[in-house]
């Protein structure tokens, strides 16, 4: 994942401040120089807001001002990247505190505009909150725009668990409000839009089980050169869940296997390094077998607690009486989204959800250097 001085740092401040500055000659944008030269004490997101509060401060006027000035600098091409996230905000919270229809409805329409050059998804999440069913209109009609990035904005945008998103309550408590732009989506021609799509259901599916099934079957109904691929990644958490009708749905039914004991390449390894471990399965039923397989990881937490993470190892076919070997490794290292600790581990296979014995190792503090 790359640092947050690779994304938004001071070099795209200073760029933000010449983009600005070559349209509105007269403006000095003290605030944002100011704020480009503390940027490194700032989160990711705080530098974000940081902008923001300083082009607000630096230039007056309402949101027709705003807007007049970006659309301008929109002219450069290099008006492009991270330092636009700022911009969005300030975008967002002008038509917001102009209080007007028009303001609100111009404020989307340059969301739209900037998205091309940096994703306006966080910024778009302020008018969510603001005015819910106002801002979805709007973005649903952006599902039939030419431009790919406008279109997998409508559905990223509204995403009920956008990663770096403020929440916008409504759209997690109702996955219903987002129905027609998951639909009109679904089997867009573009991968990263329906990449969008299926991550936006995958949200969906973890509180509303049924209704992420219900709308993948829906889109089977319909068909598609692509809704095979789209409905597998949206379902990915209900099929690691082991999910009944998610597995159904995507052709995976109860199978009539044998899988052997888990064979370790050691059954204790030291934090930082990596467990290797393999496993055999066999089809002891009649007929060919469509498999999807995956292990729970079991680990404790700092204190102690036991927790369970899905991972996916892959799909198999097997005919009647043939058997398969599964191999997987998984690295203890930290990471900035996980840390492992030292205790009892164990890991168990899942083949169509269904859970096979738990096999034990251990993973232990690595000695100090000498």
């Amino acid at each position: 994942m790359p640092l947050a001085d690779e994304l938004l740092g001071a070099e795209d401040a200073e760029a933000l401040i010449a983009a600005l500055a070559a349209v509105e000659p007269a403006v000095e944008f003290a605030e944002l120089r100011a704020v480009a030269a503390r940027l490194g004490e700032l989160t990711l997101s705080a530098r974000a807001r940081a902008l923001a509060d300083a082009l607000d401060a630096d230039l007056d006027g309402g949101a027709d001002r705003l807007n007049a000035v970006v659309r301008s600098a929109l002219a450069d091409p290099g008006f492009a990247g991270w330092m636009l996230w700022g911009v969005g905000l300030a975008v967002g919270r002008r038509a917001i505190d102009d209080g007007s229809d028009a303001a609100f409805d111009d404020g989307l329409a340059l969301l739209r505009e900037l998205t091309p050059r940096m994703t306006s998804e966080f910024s778009v999440r302020l008018m969510l909150r603001h005015d819910l069913r106002r801002a979805l209109r709007t973005m649903a009609d952006w599902t039939s725009d030419p431009d790919p990035h406008v279109r997998r904005l409508a559905s990223e945008g509204t995403r009920p668990l956008l990663p770096w998103g403020e929440r916008v309550p409504g759209l997690v408590e109702d996955p219903g409000l987002t129905r027609g732009i998951l639909d009109a989506l679904h089997d867009d021609p573009d991968e990263v839009v329906r990449r969008s799509v299926a991550n936006h259901l995958n949200d969906h599916s973890r509180a509303h089980p049924g209704y992420a099934v219900e709308v993948v079957r829906g889109w089977q109904q319909r068909g598609g050169p692509h809704v095979a691929r789209t409905a597998s990644h949206a379902l990915r958490t209900l099929v690691k869940r082991g999910d009944g009708d998610a597995l159904a749905l995507l052709g995976f039914r109860a199978a009539e296997v044998e899988v052997s004991p888990i064979e370790f390449v050691s059954a204790e390894i030291e934090l930082g390094g990596a467990v290797s471990f393999g496993v055999e399965i066999e089809n002891v039923g009649a007929e060919r077998a469509e498999l999807v397989i995956d292990y729970a990881l079991f680990f404790p937490d700092a204190r102690g607690r036991e927790r369970t993470k899905v991972f996916k190892l892959g799909r198999r076919t097997l005919a009647p009486g043939e058997r398969t070997r599964v191999d997987a490794s998984r690295s203890f290292r930290a990471l900035t989204t996980r840390s492992y600790y030292p205790g009892d581990y164990a890991v168990a296979l899942q083949v169509n959800g269904v859970a096979f014995e738990r096999a034990a190792f251990a993973v232990r503090e690595a000695p100090a250097p000498a």
